[in-house]
């Protein structure tokens, strides 16, 4: 069954400020170099928001986007994310794909599969080359039913992922779409981490106040998924599936509280919120990429408690030693360990030894 083919995102949704790091177009093309001896971090960092980018996928991205392409896509390279890691103290970076549109350039299913099944391949090169260093969030195409879970199958029983990459849209659809349906229910029998990252949706890339995309719409759209989840009682029916939204939850922080109260005393409301809106809102989980800031940590911090927030850099776009602002928020110790790693390996255990 076919979910859909999405329209074409507009190209500029994957503009944003960037944290410039890379050596040269030309460097994106080379083969992955070999593990260098690596320094040993002081305490245990784990970044659950760390993107990569195949040289493959990065010439599809030329030939979709021109000269439109984010320089932190084409720059991107293993060396610099591991120099980057280094230098911070991170020890492990849970990887994952952040670009419009993702991983279908505007071809049929088969070839969006093939594209999931370069970066699945490439990822789990990178965790072999550099042992410890990196976990798997697996991306999905989500235009073809049989096709995405087949995807499914191959990330956790081939490439032993640590979890699932999840776009908040696929063109004009979000999550809680009852086409991905059977998507959700065999992630949730499979009881996976699922890391959501936002991409301006097919709808809205061209709302502008003068700022690009990513600086506005994008945080919105995590929101609109987070909703989509809760009205269509998917967060309440896939009770197992362990989630993280990034960037704090984009808005749900600030509406939060809005959402509750058009919904929280809807007659059906036990359907699809049994223990409350806010509640289901509150097991969720959310990095801190770009949430940092003294106020949008303490929004955070008032919709979630700290066992729900995962460190998150969204490098290369931004840079990984974000943690450096923990000492102007008034964090307890206990806390910023349970950030920078704690909660990461409460969710994927075999993050404790490395």
């Amino acid at each position: 069954m076919l979910f859909h083919q999405c329209p074409a995102c507009d190209p500029a949704a994957s503009s944003r400020r960037r944290f410039l790091v890379g050596l040269g177009a030309t460097a994106a093309a080379t083969v992955i170099p070999a593990p260098a001896v690596l320094s040993q971090p002081a305490r245990t960092i784990i970044d659950v928001h760390h993107h990569f980018y195949p040289p493959a996928y990065v010439q599809m991205q030329k030939t979709y986007q021109g000269a439109r392409i984010a320089p932190a896509i084409v720059n991107w390279t293993v060396a610099q994310s591991i120099e980057q890691m280094d230098k911070n103290g991170v020890r492990t970076a849970l990887i994952s794909l952040a670009s419009t549109p993702g991983v279908w350039f505007g071809g049929t299913p088969e070839q969006a599969g093939k594209t999931v099944r370069i970066c699945h391949d490439y990822a789990a090169e990178m965790q072999r080359d550099y042992p410890g260093r990196f976990g798997i969030f697996a991306p999905l195409s989500m235009l073809d039913t049989n096709a995405t879970l087949k995807e499914i199958e191959y990330a956790f029983d081939s490439l032993k992922a640590d979890g699932i990459n999840l776009q908040t849209n696929y063109g004009d659809k979000w999550l809680g779409d009852p086409l991905y349906k059977p998507v959700l229910e065999e992630l949730n029998r499979r009881k996976a981490v699922v890391f959501v990252h936002p991409l301006a949706a097919a709808c809205c890339g061209r709302l502008s106040v003068g700022a690009f995309p990513a600086v506005i719409e994008v945080p919105h759209d995590t929101t609109r998924t987070i909703t989509s989840l809760l009205l269509s009682g998917s967060l309440a029916r896939y009770r197992d599936i362990k989630w993280i939204f990034s960037h704090g939850g984009g808005t749900i922080p600030m509406l939060a509280g809005r959402i509750e109260g058009f919904y929280g005393h809807n007659r059906k409301v036990k359907e699809f919120a049994p223990d409350g809106i806010l509640n289901e809102f509150a097991r969720l989980y959310y990095d801190t990429a770009n949430v940092t800031s003294a106020p949008a940590m303490a929004a955070l911090l008032k919709l979630v408690s700290a066992s729900q927030i995962t460190y998150g850099t969204d490098y290369p776009y931004f840079a990984v030693d974000q943690n450096k602002d923990f000492s102007q928020l008034g964090l307890s110790a206990a806390d910023v360990q349970a950030i920078e790693s704690g909660n990461a390996t409460r969710l994927i255990p075999r993050l404790k030894n490395g």
